[in-house]
């Protein structure tokens, strides 16, 4: 009798915590989800992404949204997907945060070291994941329209081991 009591009483405490925790929050005066001291749910359907032009750090032609977080924060986790071009390509970089990336859609390219050869990177097919860590040189490709989400711990920055090829400095001339 002892060990069914025991059984109803975890029982209860199991339910009145799940109940707790899957009360509905209010929604922010942005429309955000809020539930006090709970993180708030995020579900974002392929219509609900807004694209627009990767930012001037990467070669022009990639297209940008913006899943979760915003990506220029220290500190903060971010997500994001990026759309890339047939052929598109990102000449040799690092990151000062690890970078995580899964392909979606298309073959993603990518190479270790400071020299731009496809013929020592691999092509990586929908599904692939791949963590590139701070500081790590590497260059990328497309084959096919790409499409691949990313993220990490903010802020995003990518800094190009020759200055030379960095789209801020073209875009200036």
């Amino acid at each position: 009798m002892r060990k069914y009591q025991l059984s109803l009483l975890i029982l209860a405490v199991l339910a009145a915590v799940s109940l707790g925790l899957a009360q509905p929050g209010q929604e922010g005066k942005d429309g955000s989800a809020s539930t006090g001291t709970h993180a708030a749910h995020l579900a974002v359907t392929p219509d609900q992404l807004k694209w627009g032009p990767a930012p001037p750090s990467l070669p022009p032609g990639a297209q940008m949204a913006v899943l979760e977080g915003d990506p220029s924060t220290a500190g903060a986790p971010f997500a994001i997907r990026a759309k890339l071009p047939d052929g598109y390509r990102v000449p040799p970089h690092w990151h000062p945060t690890n970078e995580r990336i899964i392909v979606l859609q298309g073959t993603f390219g990518m190479g270790l070291g400071e020299r731009f050869d496809p013929a020592a990177g691999r092509e990586l097919p929908v599904g692939s994941y791949v963590v590139a860590p701070k500081g790590v040189r590497h260059f990328v490709w497309a084959k096919g329209e790409t499409v691949i989400q990313v993220s990490g711990m903010g802020p995003f920055e990518i800094n190009y081991v020759n200055p030379a090829e960095d789209p801020r400095k073209a875009s200036k001339k």
